[in-house]
């Protein structure tokens, strides 16, 4: 008997049972109920530990697109939390055009697809159609058309969890948008930065009564502070944005709750290489844990923090721009721990970016300058050397010996040639794409980009791991193609790509949808720009095979000490439009 019972009680702790989330209230007053209890989102999303999120007294985290949704939602079971099961559908930018009747048909196939396998899991929250894509929209009407036939359809299939799209702010436009052509969202999400705070009243005074939900939150954006003399954006300390957190948090959602506002997710759990390195990372790549975090957890109200992280106070430079070839600069910065915690330093010197409009995408780790910091290393004060003309960005970290930590940076700009820039070798095997790695952007597209629709998670057989990349080509005719760049975004107009010194092959795996698809993949190919590639090689016009198949590019005898475009394709097409698929991108020296 206590067998069988072992058995019955196993078996129900692996059955996920549904849930019923429904919005109550009506003019201006709504709460989110989870199987009839309030349930205001205590939420961030990111991709760092869940386990470590719940920890921090959260209720539910954010995904952006639904190709692991299996998998996020048994981490959110395992941890007691709740998902907001994001789809991500296609943006004008990336080539996505919302008057292609067969872009939105696939679009809604996946969807619905996903929808009927996964509305009956007891960690869905409720669902998020797309993230901004009204950002550079020739077609804004037609994609809020979409998006509510969607919405409509969705609520057919799964009538027990939310439905809402995301977008960037709230501009009239926007907000009279969704008034009128969404009728069938049941909320609208919205990811607010710097306007976070006046949010609620914001949206009241636009005459709004419908309610909304804070979809990503955090410190202030580079395109919304303050710059230097140089143009170049000033990015707050740590301490600075965990009181950006905190006024967020208490002004333009908390005091929503029962209002207008269902909660929030903040942005972002975990790190991310955007506009710099430390901009959005609630935590570093070490698992520290930074003021934003502990603003949050302090803000929700559940857990009480146990150790306190450093507070930073920004650095200070007696000169900033205008600096000479072979001059030395004084920086310090001062911190203390509330704890008492003695504080242990780093500092680093990085090329700045400079691609600050990329937002949303992962960009590749600046290059660092390892002699850059003459003397001081270890100590709240250093003297630094600029290895050049440029703009670079000097870091100072601290950090408590307790898993907290506190960074402060600055933008140094120096006149003068740029450094010759001598990229270390690569480590071989490196990958251009695999499951857990991507070294190169797919951003650089050509040709027809319209026809373009490129799905980097793809879950549709991959090769390996759980994802592989699908592109499809919607026109009959023309031609196109991408560029895997490194930065994103760039044509060779700035410094960026991997010394691949030691390689001899580049080696992939692809298949046709269908079989006999017919595309040219190549490496390289920049030339007479201020940074080119140094080397170029393609495999001509392949004839796709069904079966995933094994390919390689021969690189013997190719100078790889910069390779900016790490990958890419062209295609031509006189027929029905096709697919393929890629996966294992990688340089070897096999």
């Amino acid at each position: 008997m206590k067998h069988i019972l072992f058995i019955v009680m196993s078996l129900a702790a692996s059955v996920s049972f549904s849930s019923t989330v429904k919005i109550e209230g009506s003019n201006g007053k709504w709460n989110l109920a989870v199987d009839g209890k309030p349930f205001f989102v205590r939420g961030a999303g990111g991709g760092a530990s869940k386990k470590l999120l719940a920890s921090k007294g959260a209720n539910a985290f954010r995904t952006w697109g639904a190709d692991r949704l299996d998998d996020d939602l048994a981490e959110a079971r395992a941890n007691g939390l709740m998902v907001m099961a994001g789809f991500w559908l296609g943006h004008a930018e990336h080539g996505f055009d919302y008057t292609n009747a067969a872009s939105l048909e696939e679009t809604e196939r996946d969807v619905l697809s996903k929808v009927e396998r996964f509305k009956d899991d007891g960690a869905l929250l409720c669902w998020a159609l797309g993230n901004e894509m009204e950002m550079q929209n020739p077609h804004r009407r037609e994609m809020w058309e979409f998006i509510d036939r969607l919405a409509a359809k969705v609520k057919e299939i799964d009538p027990d969890h939310p439905v809402c799209t995301v977008v960037a702010e709230i501009p009239r436009e926007t907000i009279e948008e969704f008034r009128v052509l969404a009728p069938h969202l049941d909320f609208l999400g919205i990811n607010s930065y710097g306007g976070c705070p006046s949010l609620g009243k914001r949206w009241r005074e636009a005459g709004m009564d419908r309610p909304y939900m804070v979809t990503e939150f955090g410190a202030r954006g580079s395109w919304e502070g303050p710059k230097d003399q140089c143009g170049i954006p000033l990015e707050a300390t740590s301490t600075e944005k965990g009181e950006m957190f905190r006024k967020s948090y208490e002004e333009g959602i908390a005091s929503e709750q029962g209002r207008l506002c269902l909660g929030s997710f903040a942005f972002t759990w975990g790190w991310k290489v955007e506009s710099t390195p430390t901009w959005h990372g609630m935590l570093l790549p070490d698992g520290s844990i930074l003021a934003s975090a502990e603003a949050v957890q302090t803000a929700w109200g559940v857990k009480k923090p146990k150790n306190r992280v450093p507070r930073i106070e920004p650095v200070s430079c007696a000169k900033t721009s205008g600096i000479k070839a072979d001059e030395v600069l004084k920086a310090s910065v001062a911190a203390k721990d509330p704890d008492g915690d003695r504080l242990q330093w780093r500092w680093t010197l990085l090329s700045d970016t400079q691609d600050y409009d990329t937002i949303g995408t992962g960009l590749p780790m600046p290059e660092g300058w390892d002699g850059a910091i003459v003397s001081g290393q270890g100590t709240p004060s250093v003297a630094v050397k600029l290895p050049g003309g440029g703009t670079y960005r000097l870091y100072a970290y601290c950090f408590d010996g307790k898993g907290g930590a506190a960074y402060a940076n600055v933008p140094l700009t120096a006149g003068g040639p740029a450094p010759k820039r001598t990229l270390k070798p690569a480590k071989l095997p490196l990958a251009v794409y695999s499951d857990s790695s991507m070294n190169w952007t797919p951003s650089g597209y050509m040709g027809n980009t319209r026809a373009l629709k490129v799905d980097e998670n793809c879950t549709d057989n991959p090769y390996s791991g759980k994802s592989c990349i699908r592109i499809d080509y919607l026109d009959h005719i023309g031609w196109a193609g991408i560029f895997w760049q490194s930065p994103a975004n760039d044509w060779g107009d700035k410094p960026g790509g991997r010394n691949l010194t030691g390689a001899t092959t580049l080696v992939f795996r692809a298949r046709g949808l269908r079989g006999g698809e017919t595309v040219t993949f190549f490496m390289g190919g920049l030339k007479d720009k201020p940074y080119s590639d140094t080397a170029n090689a393609e495999l001509k016009n392949v004839r796709l095979k069904k079966e995933w198949t094994r390919y390689r590019i021969p690189l013997d005898g190719l100078n790889l000490e910069t390779v900016k475009t790490g990958f890419g394709f062209s295609l031509s097409n006189d027929g029905d439009p096709f697919s393929f698929f890629l996966d294992d991108i990688t340089y070897t020296a096999d």
